[in-house]
């Protein structure tokens, strides 16, 4: 077991920078990840949902993977490009998105239910029909289901490819863990990988491919998403993040191209080993483990 590092000063503040742009909280004005005192996330510290999410590169990784496969599905599609802000603002968009993760997981019972209640009004108001004439609302129950098992699939995989692998025990635990904060959301969570599987065949059908898709990954490319002295590395990470996408969506969607060589994957899997080892203050896993009353290394040393 690798220990956890506590790193020098300098250091430290750069990479909390860096940990603030990927995990998307650069304004955590509406989620305080340390109060109330000692009230409970919708799921424990002892799960695999909190390991998972504390590694800010995995994250990346696997929410751009996630909306790779939403994108898939023209119902999710339409509404996503017609009714937020990633054409026009996509790293205000990304960020909002990676708080709502990190409060559904880390926030207090309390915070992450009101924050679902929010996010279900909003989806209230979110209703037309794509270009072929099918109808949507972003509080479909099916295509609620899509989008929670593609996130579910993308962050674990993930940590799974990238960070740590994990048992086929600890990935049904994950996504067990996910039901609460899925019916919440108005979803039905996939509470296995057999179950996950299964529900990607049965949309399999439905997916298909976007000129969309391809402007979302060149915003994703060319976006300043990334701090300065990461930038570089933006584009392999977007490369490392279709990677994750199951090659029979991959030949749907016009993505067999962009797959990663030995050597640039071993380099993602060192950077996501090393992200997973250091204790970063403005980890929303830290505070939450603080709120908690557990040690701020809790995550690093029980994995």
């Amino acid at each position: 077991m690798t220990a956890p590092i506590v790193l020098p000063w300098p250091l430290r503040s750069g990479l909390e920078a860096a940990a603030l742009a990927l995990f998307g909280l650069g304004d955590q004005s509406s989620a305080d990840f340390l109060r109330p005192a000692g009230e409970a996330a919708l799921v424990s510290p002892d799960s695999v949902s909190w390991r998972v999410f504390k590694n800010p590169l995995s994250l990346f990784i696997g929410g751009v993977a996630a909306v790779i496969m939403e994108l898939a599905e023209p119902r999710v599609r339409t509404g996503v490009w017609e009714h937020t802000t990633f054409r026009i603002d996509p790293i205000r968009r990304l960020r909002r998105t990676g708080l709502a993760a990190m409060v559904t997981i880390y926030g207090a019972r309390g915070t992450a239910q009101a924050m679902i209640a929010r996010v279900r009004r909003m989806h209230d108001r979110i209703v037309g029909s794509t270009p072929a004439g099918q109808a949507y609302s972003a509080n479909d129950p099916e295509l609620l289901n899509w989008v929670q098992a593609t996130a579910a699939h993308g962050f674990l995989q993930a940590y799974h490819v990238y960070v740590r692998p994990l048992s086929d025990l600890e990935r049904d635990r994950y996504y067990a863990e996910g039901s609460l904060a899925a019916s919440l959301y108005g979803a039905s969570a996939a509470t296995s990988e057999a179950a996950l599987e299964m529900r990607f065949e049965a949309m399999a059908n439905q997916l298909e491919r976007s000129d969309i898709l391809f402007d979302f990954l060149g915003i994703m490319r060319s976006a300043p998403i990334l701090p300065l002295p990461l930038r570089p590395l933006q584009s392999l990470l977007i490369r490392a993040a279709i990677d994750l996408v199951p090659h029979w969506l991959r030949r749907i969607l016009g993505l067999t191209d962009d797959a990663l060589n030995s050597f640039e994957a071993e380099v993602v899997l060192k950077m996501g080993e090393f992200a997973d080892c250091f204790v970063l203050e403005t980890n929303p896993a830290v505070q939450a483990c603080r709120r908690m009353r557990l040690p701020a290394n809790y995550l690093y040393v029980h994995r």
